[in-house]
């Protein structure tokens, strides 16, 4: 036997273990022991919709895990959060610049993810969603693949994220989240529109994410100017380029409202919207209140006057637009009778209607054949070639 060989045989290799909860079983038995908080969060927020919202599969399984054991759901998130940053922190300079940008997005999913119980606009809330919203733009800054854009309104500002095309630039589209995922959170939609050539402005509407909770921009009577100013900015920086609008849940009925008013909107995707937003009951409990919210007031009927001002199967100048509507075979919230129902009273002849069989809301559980979608078709419509084949 050699030196070398008697030297590793006395020193062994070291062994690093990395620590987690690991998936636990979610049985009715275990969960109806948790609090209605932890219970509703993982209810409403499942694997599939979370990493559908950014976060990272292995960052979902554990904060579900962290909850079934009894952590709840704020601090299970933010703490996980925690230890990203950890690993930010201690990222090489050069090296390491890929690891720090995966960590940082990771951290602000987390944090994102972290307020979504949160039904009022407190200093806790607004605090959270700031510093989730500073470190994408840290990871931002480092990936150097989109920027942080204000447009200006009347009244507030609105904040959204600008992902320029890979290449020449062919179209540009806005794309927005509901009531509850906002901006940030749909960025994988904007990232293939921007592979395939198109400019996306992931951006926060009035009573949505940075929008909301900073700049105090809610959903008033004045949400179409605002988003007129929105469509403004994407048409003054690319004059002549055609403009899409993608809106997912909510945001796919303000898509359609908009898109009939507005002659520039060249083609439309409603990915989980409803035809009368204000049907929505108060049975509804948390998506309810969240409506409410979003509005700025604590008045349900006030609430509810501003959202029958969303009426996305309203006739206008732009009637005959590009309609392509997106829908779970599952969704629980919104059922195939009620996408029928958007389908038929679209006040367009250019429709057509993708249904995923086993998708649920906004179909998160198919996010790259969503994404890919939503993006070639809309890129096709844009450039007026002919719909991509959509097969079985």
């Amino acid at each position: 036997m050699s030196t070398q060989q008697e030297v590793a045989e006395d020193r062994p290799a070291p062994v690093v273990t990395l620590d987690f909860v690991g998936s636990r079983t979610e049985t009715e038995d275990v969960t109806s022991k948790l609090s209605v908080e932890s219970q509703a969060a993982l209810r409403q927020f499942s694997l599939e919709r979370m990493t559908g919202y950014g976060v990272d599969y292995a960052d979902a399984v554990e904060v579900r895990a962290r909850v079934v054991e009894g952590q709840d759901w704020r601090s299970a998130a933010t703490e996980l959060a925690e230890v990203c940053l950890r690993r930010v922190e201690s990222a090489t300079e050069v090296a390491g610049t890929p690891t720090r940008i995966g960590y940082l997005r990771r951290a602000s999913a987390l944090l994102r993810m972290s307020q979504m119980m949160m039904l009022c606009d407190t200093a806790e809330r607004r605090q959270i969603f700031a510093r989730a919203a500073e470190l994408y733009a840290q990871a931002a800054a480092l990936s150097a693949d989109r920027v942080r854009v204000t447009v200006k309104t009347d009244h507030s500002p609105l904040t959204g994220w600008l992902i320029p095309a890979r290449g020449t630039a062919v179209a540009s589209a806005l794309v927005i989240g509901g009531v509850e995922g906002w901006g940030m959170d749909f960025d994988s939609i904007g990232e293939a529109l921007a592979a395939r050539g198109v400019d996306a402005l992931m951006l926060d509407g009035p009573g949505q994410g940075e929008t909301r909770l900073t700049h105090n921009h809610y959903l008033t009577d004045h949400w179409r100017d605002a988003y007129g100013r929105a469509v403004d900015f994407l048409a003054e920086r690319s004059p002549g380029r055609p403009i899409g609008f993608i809106g997912n849940s909510m945001g796919g009925s303000v898509a359609m409202a908009v898109a009939a008013q507005d002659t520039r909107i060249r083609a439309c995707v409603d990915n989980g919207g409803i035809h009368a937003p204000w049907h929505v009951p108060p049975t509804m409990g948390t998506f309810f209140s969240k409506m409410v919210a979003a509005c700025g007031t604590e008045d349900p009927d006030r609430a509810m006057n501003v959202w029958k001002t969303v009426t996305p199967l309203a006739d206008g100048p732009n009637a005959g637009y590009p309609l392509l509507v997106v829908q779970g075979g599952k969704d629980p919230m919104v059922s195939n009778d009620l996408a029928q129902i958007l389908l038929r009273g679209a006040p367009t002849d250019d429709k057509r209607m993708v249904v995923f069989s086993d998708g649920n809301h906004c179909v998160y559980n198919h996010k790259h054949d969503r994404d890919a979608l939503v993006a070639d078709w809309v890129r096709a419509r844009l450039c007026g070639l002919p719909s991509p084949e959509i097969t079985n």
